[in-house]
């Protein structure tokens, strides 16, 4: 049974799965290492070996739950999170020039331009998922009293006061805690929106990553629209 009492009392709740981030995750490699544009095989490979050369000792610590953390397990997990996001970041430089130019092949350029931006989501999305309150096993394990400052307000943190039906599923009443899909769903909208949508940033770290991620997916988004509609004509 989780805390909703809120009075930081440590409890015994279900820790969060595995498998949707490292779904995720094995996505993202896998469009790495599909037909794409040359201009960024190197990265894409070495980006997807060093991947999943650091996604493999996180399931041995955590097979299934993510219910226990040591200070190398975290650092591994933070790594695999920033070198996937540096890594499609170099892969978005290629291809907006690559766009921008116009001379590589429109079809499998506008194919890798894709990848690159489903990739992009993802990287963020693990981002978000790591830095805030501490990561997803704090995020799991800890009572609320103890967690780390939050980096983002979810809905769920505002509606004890609204009516009695969603007020049931509020942080506080339910002990709801944020998992990777509602990170995925920050990311997906960011990239879209340019702009926060339901959930808010609330630290100045997450402010910048929102505003590098919204930024690159704004520029990549255009440019594909703008390739595809030459293309066609």
């Amino acid at each position: 049974m989780s805390d909703s009492s809120g009075d930081g009392t440590r409890s015994r709740r279900r820790a969060e799965s595995r498998w949707p981030a490292s779904a995720a995750i094995v996505i993202a490699v896998a469009l790495n290492v599909v037909g794409h544009n040359d201009g960024t095989s190197i990265v894409r490979l070495v980006a997807a070996g060093i991947t999943l050369a650091l996604l493999v000792p996180l399931f041995v610590v955590n097979p299934h739950r993510l219910d226990s953390e040591t200070r190398w397990s975290r650092g591994v997990s933070i790594t695999l999170a920033v070198v996937l996001t540096v890594a499609n970041q170099v892969n978005v430089v290629v291809v907006i020039g690559d766009l921008v130019d116009g001379s590589a092949d429109g079809p499998l350029l506008l194919l890798t331009a894709l990848q690159v931006w489903v990739t992009n989501v993802v990287a963020y999305a693990l981002l978000y998922w790591e830095i805030d309150r501490g990561g997803p096993v704090a995020r799991g394990t800890l009572a609320r009293a103890e967690l780390p400052q939050a980096d983002f307000a979810f809905p769920q943190d505002t509606y004890r006061d609204t009516v009695g039906e969603v007020a049931v599923s509020s942080s506080e009443r339910a002990d709801w805690r944020p998992g990777f899909v509602d990170y995925l769903y920050v990311s997906t909208t960011n990239t879209m929106a340019f702009s926060p949508t339901d959930t808010m940033p609330l630290s100045s770290r997450v402010k910048l990553l929102m505003s590098l991620e919204g930024f690159t997916g704004f520029v990549l988004l255009a440019l594909v629209i703008s390739r595809a509609v030459n293309i066609l004509n």
